[in-house]
C-alpha cells in the first residue's frame, strides 16, 4: 500500500489549503482513508476519515466545520479540504488506510497503518 499526501504549506490564520493523498498500487475504491496529523512531541491525531464501503465520513470534533474530506475516484485520490485554519492545525498531516480486516471501515477503535510521507500544514497567527 502506497500513499502520497501533497498539497502542505504555509498560510495566516482564517486561511485555506487542500490536501491530496493518491494512491499509486491499489484502488481506493476498496480501502478507506484516513487523515490524521501529528505536531512535535504530540500523539497522532485522527482527523477524518472516508469510508470505501458506502462513503460515509468521520471528523475530529476539533476540525468539524472546518474541514472536508471527499474522493475522486477517477483521478483515485481522497482530498482534505481545510478552512478556517487556525494555529493549532499546524502539523505533519498525513493519510493511511485501515489494517485488515477493516480496510473499508472507518470510525473509533479501527486501526490503522502509518500511512505514508506526510506534508507539513504550517498556520501562522
Amino acid at each position: 500500500v502506497q500513499l502520497q499526501a501533497s498539497g502542505g504549506g504555509l498560510v495566516q490564520t482564517g486561511g485555506s489549503l487542500r490536501l491530496s493523498c493518491a494512491a499509486s498500487t491499489f484502488s481506493l475504491d476498496y480501502y478507506s482513508i484516513g487523515w490524521f496529523r501529528q505536531a512535535p512531541g504530540k500523539e497522532r491525531e485522527a482527523v477524518s476519515c472516508i469510508s470505501s464501503a458506502d462513503g460515509s465520513t468521520t471528523y475530529a470534533d476539533s476540525v468539524k466545520g472546518r474541514f472536508t474530506i471527499s474522493k475522486d475516484s477517477a483521478k483515485n485520490t481522497v482530498y482534505l479540504q481545510m478552512n478556517s485554519l487556525k494555529p493549532e492545525d499546524t502539523a505533519v498531516y498525513y493519510c493511511a488506510t485501515p489494517k485488515a480486516p477493516y480496510r473499508e471501515e472507518c470510525g473509533d477503535g479501527i486501526p490503522f497503518g502509518s500511512g505514508g510521507q506526510g506534508t507539513q500544514v504550517t498556520v501562522s497567527s
